[in-house]
């Protein structure tokens, strides 16, 4: 299962009250002249409710759904949450004033430095601002965003990697509710002004608040292998093993890897840097192309796949890169399953919740679903 962050396809039905009504990140890249994905043409993404230009001659050959997210969030952690099997009702805490006083000070206290910024604030346009203080004082660099994230930004020459998340695991020990912030982002940075951010960065999540998919695979006594920043997104619950990726193209390359191994249960999968990269810095031009570059490799993928292989390809949230925010938006995602035991061309609709993902992996793998969530998909797919 691949998860393209933040490649939403228009937005969901309750995009106005997170103040996204008219975010289309799909739409927006569509546009670009970078933009050329064949395969996932083929696949069946523009037949997708809502989506639109279809070549209506194709038969696609995967079978697809809109699907729409019932938690209360458009981050990633509620998002995989969701695809996880595990529903939201309540919002992750925001901090759009910064973090408070007696947050910042016990973080303080603990960690012995200075606290700068504690506002929301891009990623690279804060080591702009605050790069050169950091370097002359030592203090950190906290900032948050629209979603629900404590953010540590440090050179690494003022504080070595293990010292960063050292006080990221500080930081997410503190931040206990009410203030349980979905995720604690180490943000390491490098060189000179400009600055630019080194690919160390490490997310610290809270627990999932119910069982997911991934610990009832486990407890099957099948596999989770994570790829990318999963593992983190689960604080290591459910993961029987775990690579970490330096880009998409890295990403695909260890998936292809990871493809040619046998094993039984689920390698889950996700492509930051369509959001990190290209997302938040309103690349639209930058994005396109990266969904290119994932569509071609997807390309050299598509042949490995066993007869016993099911491939997944979804999203987690959107990202309009063509928006004036530079936040997250509340988007409706794709969902395109494929493989030699499931038909291909059944259009599923729009689904309501993310959480069908779940329930649809834990039958295709013979799996109980305990108390997740979702209806499966399975029965409707299959061969």
């Amino acid at each position: 299962m691949i998860v393209l962050d933040s490649v939403g396809i228009g937005h969901a039905p309750d995009a106005a009250a997170f103040s996204d009504e008219g975010s289309d990140t799909l739409r927006a890249i569509r546009r670009s002249p970078a933009f050329d994905c064949p395969n996932l043409a083929r696949l069946g993404l523009f037949h997708i409710e809502g989506v639109g230009g279809a070549d209506a001659s194709v038969i696609p050959q995967a079978s697809y759904a809109r699907m729409r997210e019932r938690s209360m969030g458009k981050d990633t952690t509620i998002g995989h949450w969701e695809i996880a099997g595990v529903i939201s009702p309540e919002p992750l805490p925001t901090y759009p004033d910064g973090f408070p006083d007696e947050v910042i000070a016990a973080f303080e206290r603990a960690t012995g430095r200075r606290v700068i910024c504690n506002k929301p604030y891009s990623g690279t346009a804060v080591i702009r601002d605050y790069g050169e203080e950091h370097l002359a004082t030592g203090a950190l660099i906290v900032y948050t965003s629209a979603d629900s994230v404590f953010q540590i930004a440090a050179h690494e020459d003022i504080v070595p990697i293990g010292q960063l998340y050292e006080y990221c695991e500080t930081a997410r020990a503190l931040l206990i509710p009410p203030h349980g912030v979905g995720r604690v982002i180490a943000r390491p940075f490098e060189g000179k002004h400009p600055f630019t951010r080194t690919p160390r960065r490490h997310d610290y999540s809270l627990l999932p608040p119910a069982e997911t998919m991934l610990d009832r695979i486990v407890a099957s006594g099948k596999t989770v292998i994570s790829v990318g920043k999963i593992e983190d997104i689960f604080a290591g619950q459910g993961i029987s093993e775990g690579h970490r990726i330096q880009s998409n193209e890295d990403g695909m390359r260890q998936t292809m890897a990871l493809t040619s191994r046998d094993f039984e249960g689920l390698c889950f999968v996700n492509l930051v840097d369509f959001d990190m990269t290209y997302g938040h810095r309103n690349d639209v031009d930058g994005y396109a192309a990266a969904l290119s570059r994932f569509d071609a490799q997807l390309g050299e993928l598509l042949p490995m796949l066993g007869e016993d292989d099911v491939l997944m390809i979804t999203a987690d949230h959107g990202c309009d890169p063509s928006t004036p925010s530079t936040d997250h938006s509340r988007e409706c995602t794709p969902l395109l399953i494929l493989g030699a035991g499931v038909r291909g061309g059944i259009d599923l609709g729009t689904r309501s919740s993310f959480a069908d993902i779940s329930a649809t992996v834990l039958d295709a793998l013979g799996v109980d679903r305990g108390t997740t969530a979702g209806e499966s998909l399975w029965s409707l797919v299959r061969r």
